[in-house]
């Protein structure tokens, strides 16, 4: 009796094939694995943090009838915080607020006021240096101007009480646009350069003469891109948790939550991949064309530091490209502790260019 074809298996058997050139290829292990870790042991061994932002707020029972408060509200590097005093303890517990700024008449005539921080141990220290030099700045500029026969209109407490938090890490930042670098450029160069030669060698041809359907075709060499990437993913990880302290909140909640958006992410980056493969004359094209969709994310999209970095006219852009989805809904899983639920505006937007993504995909696609 004649066996029935078995398009799984066919499936699998392309999978397996794709999977071992995949390991054979010296570049596929250098993009996605060597470099992004290259960037991860730099990063690593230099310690600090990187710079996010200043956000800061004001303590309820801030003085604010003095020329201090409106003087430190007019700076353009201070981010004011309007929120309860819970939501802002809650971010300063989790280093999205630097510091809790508290203005208050010392009792005495000369300084007139006292300048109180609270921060947290979330908070990178750098910040907060950064922050007491501004607000030194400013003091010395109202004194300059209205106080040139005293000393001082206020003085700021050496002491900073900081409240418990989670200690924020350069690596903490570092790690997520590494694994994003790894899935978008695995996903743009890897699936660009296997379509274009499978199609130009054939290969895609043969196999249409073959009993398996074209979609199983697909779906096989694109499980075995999957599949490399999803341990790619396994390695960074690892190494930045075991060896640099990278944050994990909840454990193996928190990196079950990460493999899922990188799975997300790495399907809708296969997307463009296949565009590339598609639109490519010929493989000297396929560069160009992979690094148009690729460079402006690796600059922009909040991979080596913070979009806010960038001009406030660029920044828009910024927060359009999918990478940067990606960048701000793992950090906030890894180190905050969120949800794949509570990130639902990253990864519907995700989403979107997704379907976007996969209909220029399949009108372009071409198998021979």
């Amino acid at each position: 009796m004649k066996k029935e074809y078995s398009q799984f298996r066919a499936m699998m058997a392309i999978t397996k094939g794709s999977l071992l050139g995949i390991f054979r290829s010296p570049s596929a292990v250098v993009f996605s694995i060597a470099f992004p870790l290259i960037f991860i042991l730099v990063f690593g061994f230099i310690g600090g943090g990187s710079r996010i932002s200043l956000n800061v707020a004001f303590d309820k029972n801030t003085d604010t009838t003095n020329e201090i408060y409106p003087a430190l509200r007019g700076i353009a590097g201070l981010n004011i915080v309007n929120e309860s005093d819970a939501e802002v303890k809650e971010d300063l517990e989790r280093g999205r607020v630097t510091a809790i700024i508290k203005i208050e008449k010392s009792g005495l005539s000369n300084p007139p006021y006292k300048i109180t921080l609270v921060s947290s141990e979330a908070v990178n220290p750098q910040n907060l240096q950064v922050l007491q030099s501004i607000l030194n700045a400013r003091i010395a500029n109202i004194n300059q101007r209205l106080y040139a026969d005293a000393p001082t209109v206020a003085m700021i407490s050496n002491e900073i009480k900081k409240i418990p938090g989670r200690i924020y890490r350069t690596i903490d930042f570092i790690l997520p646009g590494q694994l994003g670098f790894s899935l978008l450029s695995s996903g743009v160069f890897g699936v660009a350069f296997l379509f274009f030669n499978l199609r130009q060698q054939l290969v895609l041809k043969r196999f249409y003469a073959t009993p398996i359907k074209r979609s199983y075709i697909v779906l096989g060499e694109a499980l075995s891109r999957v599949i490399f990437q999803m341990l790619t993913a396994v390695i960074i990880i690892g190494v930045g948790h075991l060896f640099f302290k990278f944050t994990l909140v909840h454990g193996l909640q928190t990196f079950l939550s990460i493999m899922t958006l990188s799975f997300i992410a790495l399907i809708l980056f296969m997307g463009f991949g296949f565009i590339v493969s598609s639109i490519a004359k010929n493989e000297s094209t396929i560069p160009p064309f992979a690094n148009l969709i690729t460079l402006p994310q690796f600059l922009l999209a909040g991979t080596f530091f913070s979009i806010e970095a960038f001009p406030s006219w660029l920044q828009p852009i910024c927060k359009v490209l999918p990478l940067t989805h990606f960048n701000n809904a793992m950090r906030n899983i890894a180190f905050e502790g969120a949800s794949l639920a509570s990130c639902w505006k990253e990864i519907g937007i995700l989403g979107i260019w997704a379907v976007v993504v996969y209909a220029v995909a399949f009108k372009t696609f071409k198998w021979e």
